[in-house]
Formats: C-alpha cells, structure tokens, sequence
C-alpha cells in the first residue's frame, strides 16, 4: 500500500496536506508571480524541497555503511521556471556543502556523487527539467 496524503483546499490559493503515517502536515500557496502571496512553499517549491531532501537522506544512508557521518552537511536549492512550452520548472540547482572536518576519500566523494545524480526524486523528474548538482568539500 502507498503513503496516503490527504489535502484540503482552504480558499485564497492556500492549501493543507497531510502525511497519514505521521499525521504531519504542510500548507502551500499559490508562488507571488502567480497570484499567489508567497506565504508558504508552492507546490512546485515543494518539488525542489523534495530533490535535495532525497539526494541528502540517499546520501546518508550509502554514507552510514561506509561509517561516514553526514550530519551537518547543507543543502541549498534554486528553483526556476519557465513558460516554455508550458508554465513548469526548467531548473533545479542544488549546492552540497560537506561541514568542516569531514574526511572523505576520493571513493568516498564519487560515491557520494553518484548517488546524489541517482536520487528517486530526481529519477522521476522530466528529462526536460535541468538539474545541476554541485559538491563544496572541506578544504
């Protein structure tokens, strides 16, 4: 059985949904360029939030069994529109910045990054949406 999200529309391009296993929920509105009043994430913000969420916790878990202890480790996420052919997201650039003190090996970082580019969110992105991923690792 799936995970089940239920969602009300509660007027003024504001919606609730929530997780069924947790009972956690979220609340989205319409984004500023589309009548929206930018008052919490929109659904396609969601979709950003969702790529580097997945490449991270995808991360951690190939880390975890090399004993690499990931936490600390911020991700940043752009997203841009566009309305070519149809209004929808064309970019998605994500930075990955490794705390300070992280040893990695070149190993390491290669499997880290392949994992990053094979992410379930970001397999099940359009071919059409650009995704650029970039790592900053400790000096």
């Amino acid at each position: 059985m799936g995970v089940e999200i239920s969602i009300a529309y509660q007027g003024d391009l504001h919606c609730t949904a929530e997780h069924s296993l947790s009972g956690h929920s979220i609340i989205t509105d319409a984004p500023l360029d589309n009548g929206g009043k930018g008052e919490a994430f929109s659904p396609t913000d969601l979709v950003g939030a969702a790529l580097g969420t997945c490449i991270i916790t995808v991360m951690d878990l190939v880390a975890r069994r090399s004993g690499i202890d990931l936490a600390g480790t911020k991700v940043h996420v752009v997203k841009e529109m566009t309305s070519i052919p149809a209004r929808r997201i064309g970019k998605l650039t994500v930075a990955i910045t490794y705390p300070e003190g992280l040893s990695l090996t070149e190993a390491d970082k290669a499997k880290l990054e392949k994992t990053a580019h094979t992410c379930p969110v970001k397999q099940s992105l359009r071919q059409d949406v650009e995704v650029e991923i970039k790592f900053s690792y400790p000096s």
